[in-house]
């Protein structure tokens, strides 16, 4: 199949890479030294999905009409990437594989009438180097739309998609969503400290820190109304029940997620584009926990001082230490 992958950082290259050595006709976008290296070197995969070094066509935009279309760019990139190919990519199915709550609805707005899916990747891949990715952590990705069950064109395309890298259909997308989400919030206080994942979830003062976003997100989203769709062992009810503990009990979570995630030192999205000069994600990920906060009349000060505190390292270009960290979160 002809396949079109829009984005090729961490997960697009990882997508891009797999999908290729499954046999699949495979054309990227990507810009900068990213494009000069794929372009001269391909990507090259390492880690759990064993090693791999695949040509594939890579350009600033899609140049043939593709079959099937992946975005996989950064939250905040997504409509201008999306709309700088829209012309060629209306009406095909297109998934979007990316983190935060508003992916499928901003292709949906621009591409009306296009059949739009999104996936939910819990797999951990650092790219610091272009053109090169390293897959720290192996794991299921889960594919729907919508809040109903999934349906057949969802399985048709979860099951095209596992030719290559193991992907599921499932019903409660948006659900689904809130509990990547709230996944997600392990993302910020490496970022804001530079350390690995793993560090800052052992650590108890930090782990803390991310215990506390997590919990907050859970409980807007339950104000919102929210049914947590079922993602790597979290469900409606786990997360409610994380929710209602204490810090000191519900902390075991994040704690048991560093543990999943492997000795290899997993740096998190957000602080690979800090340490690319990149801006971050954080707004679509703390950041749309302060905004459905905001919605129904609540606040998010934890995730609202992560917020801010990662745009200081952005500003700053430098990580901060963990005083200051512990210094800014409310209490």
């Amino acid at each position: 199949m002809r396949i079109g992958i829009i984005g090729a950082g961490a997960l697009g290259g990882t997508f891009a890479a797999l999908l290729a050595r499954s046999g699949h006709e495979v054309e990227v976008t990507a810009r900068g030294a990213g494009l000069e290296a794929i372009r001269a070197g391909g990507i090259r995969l390492s880690g759990g999905y064993g090693e791999a070094a695949v040509q594939v066509e890579a350009n600033p935009r899609l140049t043939r009409r593709p079959e099937l279309v992946l975005v996989c760019t950064k939250a905040q990139d997504a409509e201008a990437a999306i709309a700088a190919n829209a012309e060629l990519i209306a009406g095909l199915p297109l998934v979007v594989v990316q983190n935060g709550l508003d992916g499928v609805a901003t292709a949906e707005r621009l591409l009306p009438g296009t059949p739009c899916f999104g996936v939910l990747s819990i797999i951990a891949a650092n790219y610091t180097e272009p053109g090169v990715v390293r897959v720290t952590t192996t794991a299921t990705s889960y594919l729907g739309r919508g809040e109903g069950p999934a349906d057949a064109e969802s399985r048709r395309i979860a099951a095209l998609l596992s030719d290559a890298v193991p992907v599921v259909a499932i019903g409660n997308f948006r659900g689904a969503q809130w509990s990547k989400l709230v996944v997600n919030m392990v993302n910020a206080v490496p970022a804001i400290l530079g350390r690995p994942v793993q560090d800052v979830l052992r650590h108890g003062p930090t782990r803390r820190v991310v215990a506390r976003s997590m919990r907050e997100t859970v409980r807007v989203g339950v104000a919102r109304g929210v049914r947590f769709g079922a993602l790597q062992g979290l469900g409606d009810r786990r997360l409610r029940c994380f929710a209602a503990l204490p810090v000191a009990l519900g902390q075991a979570l994040p704690w048991l997620m560093g543990v999943r995630m492997g000795r290899v030192p997993n740096l998190g999205s957000t602080q690979q584009s800090l340490r690319r000069g990149q801006p971050t994600e954080v707004d679509h990920l703390n950041g749309a926990v302060v905004r459905e906060a905001a919605a129904v009349g609540l606040t998010a000060p934890v995730n609202a001082a992560l917020v801010e505190l990662v745009h200081r390292v952005e500003r700053a270009g430098a990580p901060l230490g963990e005083s200051e960290l512990l210094a800014a979160i409310p209490s």
